[in-house]
C-alpha cells in the first residue's frame, strides 16, 4: 500500500467517526519579520485594559478548587 493510499484510508476512517482534517496556518514565529511584528503589536497594548481583560477571564474561568481568587 502507497504512502496516499494509506492517507486515503485514514480519512476514510477518519470521516467515519464524524471527523474531517483541517489544515490550519499560522505566522513563523521564529522569523525576524514575524518577531519584530509581534513585539509592536505587544508594544501597543493597553496594560490597563490587558489587566481588566485577565481580570475578566480569571472571573468568568472555572477553576477545579472552590477558593475564593
Amino acid at each position: 500500500m502507497t504512502a496516499a493510499e494509506r492517507m486515503k484510508a485514514m480519512r476514510q476512517r477518519q470521516r467515519s467517526r464524524g471527523l474531517r482534517d483541517v489544515r490550519l496556518s499560522v505566522p513563523d514565529a521564529r522569523t525576524a519579520l514575524v518577531r519584530k511584528r509581534v513585539a509592536k503589536q505587544v508594544a501597543a497594548l493597553d496594560p490597563v485594559a490587558e489587566g481588566d481583560a485577565l481580570a475578566w477571564i480569571e472571573t468568568v474561568s472555572e477553576f477545579d478548587d472552590d477558593a475564593p481568587r
